[in-house]
Protein backbone atom coordinates (compact mmCIF):
# COMPACT_ATOMS: atom_id res chain seq x y z
CA UNK A 1 0.00 0.00 0.00
CA UNK A 2 1.34 3.39 -0.93
CA UNK A 3 1.77 5.87 1.93
CA UNK A 4 2.30 9.15 0.08
CA UNK A 5 -0.94 10.89 -0.91
CA UNK A 6 -1.22 14.48 -2.15
CA UNK A 7 -4.58 16.13 -1.42
CA UNK A 8 -5.22 19.04 -3.77
CA UNK A 9 -6.22 22.30 -2.10
CA UNK A 10 -7.99 24.66 -4.50
CA UNK A 11 -10.04 26.41 -1.86
CA UNK A 12 -13.17 24.23 -2.04
CA UNK A 13 -12.34 20.95 -0.35
CA UNK A 14 -13.01 19.31 2.99
CA UNK A 15 -9.28 18.72 3.36
CA UNK A 16 -9.11 17.96 7.07
CA UNK A 17 -11.56 15.05 7.12
CA UNK A 18 -10.09 13.51 3.96
CA UNK A 19 -6.55 13.76 5.34
CA UNK A 20 -7.70 12.27 8.66
CA UNK A 21 -9.22 9.28 6.86
CA UNK A 22 -5.96 8.58 5.03
CA UNK A 23 -3.96 8.94 8.25
CA UNK A 24 -6.28 6.39 9.88
CA UNK A 25 -5.18 3.97 7.17
CA UNK A 26 -1.51 4.60 7.91
CA UNK A 27 -0.89 6.83 4.91
CA UNK A 28 1.05 10.10 4.99
CA UNK A 29 -1.20 12.71 3.33
CA UNK A 30 0.12 16.13 2.38
CA UNK A 31 -1.82 19.17 1.19
CA UNK A 32 -0.65 20.54 -2.16
CA UNK A 33 -1.77 23.72 -3.89
CA UNK A 34 0.78 24.63 -6.59
CA UNK A 35 1.37 23.31 -10.10
CA UNK A 36 4.87 22.15 -9.16
CA UNK A 37 3.54 20.18 -6.19
CA UNK A 38 0.87 18.50 -8.31
CA UNK A 39 3.43 17.66 -11.00
CA UNK A 40 5.66 16.05 -8.37
CA UNK A 41 2.92 14.06 -6.62
CA UNK A 42 2.84 10.29 -7.27
CA UNK A 43 -0.75 9.91 -6.00
CA UNK A 44 -3.42 12.64 -6.07
CA UNK A 45 -6.79 13.13 -4.40
CA UNK A 46 -9.13 15.94 -5.48
CA UNK A 47 -11.88 16.51 -2.89
CA UNK A 48 -14.49 19.21 -3.23
CA UNK A 49 -17.60 20.84 -1.80
CA UNK A 50 -19.50 23.54 -3.68
CA UNK A 51 -20.42 24.48 -7.23
CA UNK A 52 -18.83 23.08 -10.40
CA UNK A 53 -18.10 26.42 -12.16
CA UNK A 54 -16.67 27.98 -9.00
CA UNK A 55 -14.38 24.97 -8.54
CA UNK A 56 -13.14 25.12 -12.13
CA UNK A 57 -12.51 28.87 -11.78
CA UNK A 58 -10.45 28.18 -8.64
CA UNK A 59 -8.46 25.42 -10.36
CA UNK A 60 -7.75 27.68 -13.34
CA UNK A 61 -6.74 30.61 -11.11
CA UNK A 62 -4.30 28.35 -9.25
CA UNK A 63 -2.85 26.97 -12.49
CA UNK A 64 -3.86 23.43 -11.56
CA UNK A 65 -5.95 22.37 -14.57
CA UNK A 66 -3.08 21.31 -16.83
CA UNK A 67 -1.05 19.63 -14.03
CA UNK A 68 -4.08 17.50 -13.12
CA UNK A 69 -4.62 16.61 -16.76
CA UNK A 70 -0.96 15.64 -17.06
CA UNK A 71 -1.22 13.44 -13.98
CA UNK A 72 -4.12 11.51 -15.47
CA UNK A 73 -2.50 11.26 -18.91
CA UNK A 74 0.69 9.95 -17.32
CA UNK A 75 -1.22 7.24 -15.50
CA UNK A 76 -0.61 8.55 -12.00
CA UNK A 77 -3.38 7.46 -9.61
CA UNK A 78 -5.96 10.24 -9.22
CA UNK A 79 -9.11 10.06 -7.10
CA UNK A 80 -11.90 12.65 -7.24
CA UNK A 81 -14.29 12.78 -4.28
CA UNK A 82 -17.81 14.33 -4.45
CA UNK A 83 -17.42 17.59 -6.40
CA UNK A 84 -13.90 16.40 -7.22
CA UNK A 85 -15.42 13.42 -9.01
CA UNK A 86 -17.73 15.66 -11.04
CA UNK A 87 -14.80 17.82 -12.13
CA UNK A 88 -13.24 14.81 -13.87
CA UNK A 89 -15.88 15.06 -16.59
CA UNK A 90 -15.88 17.10 -19.77
CA UNK A 91 -18.73 19.44 -18.80
CA UNK A 92 -20.96 20.52 -15.95
CA UNK A 93 -24.35 22.21 -16.11
CA UNK A 94 -24.56 23.83 -12.67
CA UNK A 95 -25.50 27.52 -12.97
CA UNK A 96 -24.32 27.49 -16.60
CA UNK A 97 -22.59 25.21 -19.07
CA UNK A 98 -18.98 24.90 -17.94
CA UNK A 99 -15.94 22.95 -19.13
CA UNK A 100 -14.47 20.48 -16.66
CA UNK A 101 -11.10 18.75 -16.48
CA UNK A 102 -12.18 16.53 -19.40
CA UNK A 103 -10.49 13.40 -18.05
CA UNK A 104 -13.66 11.36 -18.62
CA UNK A 105 -16.18 12.00 -21.42
CA UNK A 106 -19.60 12.98 -20.16
CA UNK A 107 -21.72 15.67 -18.56
CA UNK A 108 -22.68 16.43 -14.96
CA UNK A 109 -26.41 17.11 -14.56
CA UNK A 110 -28.85 17.92 -11.77
CA UNK A 111 -31.32 15.49 -10.31
CA UNK A 112 -34.73 16.22 -11.85
CA UNK A 113 -37.25 18.31 -9.97
CA UNK A 114 -39.65 15.68 -8.74
CA UNK A 115 -42.11 15.83 -5.88
CA UNK A 116 -41.01 12.34 -4.83
CA UNK A 117 -37.31 13.26 -4.50
CA UNK A 118 -35.57 15.69 -2.21
CA UNK A 119 -32.70 17.57 -3.80
CA UNK A 120 -29.98 17.56 -2.63
CA UNK A 121 -29.72 13.81 -2.26
CA UNK A 122 -28.51 13.64 1.32
CA UNK A 123 -27.91 10.66 3.59
CA UNK A 124 -27.14 6.96 3.35
CA UNK A 125 -27.68 4.97 0.19
CA UNK A 126 -26.57 1.60 -1.12
CA UNK A 127 -23.63 1.06 -3.42
CA UNK A 128 -24.09 -1.38 -6.31
CA UNK A 129 -20.89 -2.18 -8.24
CA UNK A 130 -21.46 -2.80 -11.94
CA UNK A 131 -18.57 -5.25 -11.78
CA UNK A 132 -17.51 -6.74 -8.48
CA UNK A 133 -14.21 -7.67 -10.09
CA UNK A 134 -12.81 -4.12 -9.90
CA UNK A 135 -10.07 -3.95 -7.30
CA UNK A 136 -11.59 -0.81 -5.77
CA UNK A 137 -14.38 -3.00 -4.34
CA UNK A 138 -12.20 -5.74 -2.87
CA UNK A 139 -13.80 -6.95 0.39
CA UNK A 140 -16.59 -4.34 0.10
CA UNK A 141 -19.98 -6.03 0.68
CA UNK A 142 -22.55 -5.92 -2.09
CA UNK A 143 -25.06 -3.11 -1.57
CA UNK A 144 -22.95 -1.53 1.18
CA UNK A 145 -24.23 1.73 2.68
CA UNK A 146 -22.34 4.97 1.94
CA UNK A 147 -23.03 8.64 2.69
CA UNK A 148 -24.07 11.15 0.00
CA UNK A 149 -24.57 14.92 -0.12
CA UNK A 150 -25.10 16.19 -3.69
CA UNK A 151 -27.55 17.68 -6.16
CA UNK A 152 -25.68 16.75 -9.37
CA UNK A 153 -24.40 13.49 -10.80
CA UNK A 154 -22.46 12.45 -13.92
CA UNK A 155 -23.77 11.00 -17.15
CA UNK A 156 -20.70 9.32 -18.68
CA UNK A 157 -20.64 8.98 -22.46
CA UNK A 158 -19.09 5.51 -22.12
CA UNK A 159 -20.96 3.02 -19.93
CA UNK A 160 -17.68 1.21 -19.28
CA UNK A 161 -16.58 4.18 -17.14
CA UNK A 162 -19.39 3.43 -14.64
CA UNK A 163 -18.01 1.25 -11.86
CA UNK A 164 -20.95 1.46 -9.45
CA UNK A 165 -24.40 2.97 -9.19
CA UNK A 166 -26.84 3.95 -6.46
CA UNK A 167 -30.60 4.38 -6.73
CA UNK A 168 -32.33 7.74 -6.27
CA UNK A 169 -35.37 7.97 -8.47
CA UNK A 170 -33.47 5.56 -10.72
CA UNK A 171 -29.92 4.31 -10.95
CA UNK A 172 -27.19 6.94 -11.24
CA UNK A 173 -23.40 6.53 -11.48
CA UNK A 174 -21.68 7.01 -8.13
CA UNK A 175 -18.25 5.46 -8.79
CA UNK A 176 -16.54 6.04 -12.12
CA UNK A 177 -13.14 5.42 -13.56
CA UNK A 178 -10.88 4.76 -16.48
CA UNK A 179 -7.43 3.36 -15.87
CA UNK A 180 -6.03 4.94 -12.73
CA UNK A 181 -8.33 7.98 -12.83
CA UNK A 182 -11.20 7.26 -10.46
CA UNK A 183 -14.09 9.19 -8.96
CA UNK A 184 -16.41 8.64 -5.98
CA UNK A 185 -19.60 10.73 -5.70
CA UNK A 186 -20.30 9.93 -2.05
CA UNK A 187 -18.06 10.86 0.89
CA UNK A 188 -15.84 7.89 1.79
CA UNK A 189 -14.44 9.86 4.73
CA UNK A 190 -17.99 9.95 6.18
CA UNK A 191 -18.94 6.40 5.20
CA UNK A 192 -17.36 4.61 8.16
CA UNK A 193 -15.76 1.21 7.56
CA UNK A 194 -16.94 0.91 3.95
CA UNK A 195 -15.52 4.30 3.05
CA UNK A 196 -12.19 3.54 4.70
CA UNK A 197 -12.02 0.21 2.87
CA UNK A 198 -12.57 1.93 -0.48
CA UNK A 199 -9.78 4.42 0.30
CA UNK A 200 -7.53 1.56 1.40
CA UNK A 201 -8.23 -0.24 -1.89
CA UNK A 202 -7.39 2.96 -3.78
CA UNK A 203 -4.05 3.09 -1.97
CA UNK A 204 -3.42 -0.55 -2.91
CA UNK A 205 -4.22 0.24 -6.54
CA UNK A 206 -1.84 3.18 -6.39
CA UNK A 207 1.04 1.12 -5.05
Amino acid sequence: MTRCVAIVDYGMGNLGSVAKAFRTLGADPTIVSTPAEVDAAPVLVVPGVGAFPDAMASLRAAGLVEPLRRASQQGRPLLGICLGMQLLFARGTEKADCAGLDLLPGTVVRFPDDATLKVPHMGWNQLQPTSGAHALFRDVPDRAWVYFVHSYYPRPDDARDVLATADYGGAFPCVVGRGRTLGIQFHPEKSQRVGLKLLENFLELAA
